[in-house]
């Protein structure tokens, strides 16, 4: 695996890369509060079948946080700054895995540039309001209205090693067995100021993406991708109801639970693997 940086729209960003350059392209997104080290197990399984890249988004993980002039703390923005990354460092077809936030980039992505896209990976993300845990998704519309210091500081709660640590444990097989490493990475990011605030400011940025949901989901219905859905059915933010719709959506996607929660690469990155190998490779 390789560590590199990408200097792209006035900003560097971080990424993690293995594989051959002539094989298939798989881009994975992160999610939220985590970076491209949630993939640090499944990277060095798919090398010998994919080109494997993943990305650390602009003031998460090792990517710095813009200056709000040169990028804004928004999906749309971000976006921006993604898919000219992928643009640069991975111009041919491709496949992405979206993971959480990582959904929202990668639709965007997708709609975009439909021809382009040979494959989706869906690992905890909904594209419909009814399949959000209720009360969650009140939270995220409240606190995506106008900011004020006192609502910056209560997202910035959800940018904390506690936070991520709950996200990573509950619902999982065995939390007691996790490695730490999987939050205290993160904590990194956490520590810097800046990235923290952008952090928080793109989290308030959240319920925007609603608006595209039917959009998402008249592309899924007319392109019909090749998909694999893996999901940890212990999720305590997404339903399992959402896997459920996307295969709705695409009858022919595969669907594949796995007894564990939010993060669950954590636990399941050999059978996560194996699945999208034989989705997308043999």
């Amino acid at each position: 695996m390789y560590f590199k940086t990408a200097d792209v729209a006035g900003l560097r960003l971080f990424y993690r890369e293995a594989g051959d350059l002539s094989k298939p392209t798989i881009v994975l997104l992160h999610g939220f509060p985590s970076s491209s080290y949630q993939f640090h197990d499944l990277i060095p399984l798919l090398a010998d079948r994919f080109r494997v890249i993943a990305p650390d988004y602009p003031g998460m993980g090792y990517s710095e946080a813009p200056d709000p002039t040169v990028l804004r703390p928004t999906f749309d923005d971000v976006v921006m700054a993604i898919d000219a990354f992928i643009a640069q460092c991975a111009p041919g077809p491709l496949i992405l895995y979206i993971h959480d936030i990582g959904g929202p980039i990668g639709m965007r992505i997708a709609t975009a540039h439909p021809e382009r896209i040979a494959g989706l990976i869906f690992q905890n993300f909904t594209i419909s309001v009814e399949r959000w845990d209720p009360d969650r998704l009140k939270v995220y519309k409240r606190l995506g209205g106008p900011e004020t210091p006192e609502n910056l500081a209560e997202t910035e709660q959800f940018a904390t090693v506690d936070r991520d640590k709950f996200l990573h444990q509950r619902g999982a097989r065995q939390p007691d067995a996790l490695n730490p490493d999987n939050w205290a990475i993160d904590a990194y990011a956490f520590s810097i100021a800046a990235n923290r605030v952008f952090m928080s400011r793109l989290f308030m940025n959240l319920a925007t993406n609603i608006q595209h949901y039917p959009e998402w989901t008249a592309y899924l219905k007319d392109r019909q991708p090749k998909t694999l859905i893996v999901w940890g059915r212990n999720d305590p933010l997404i339903l399992p109801a959402a896997a459920e719709f996307v295969k709705q959506v695409v009858p022919t996607a595969e669907l594949r639970y796995f007894d564990g929660g939010h993060f669950v690469l954590d636990e399941y990155a050999d059978a996560i693997a194996e699945a999208i190998i034989e989705t997308f490779s043999r």
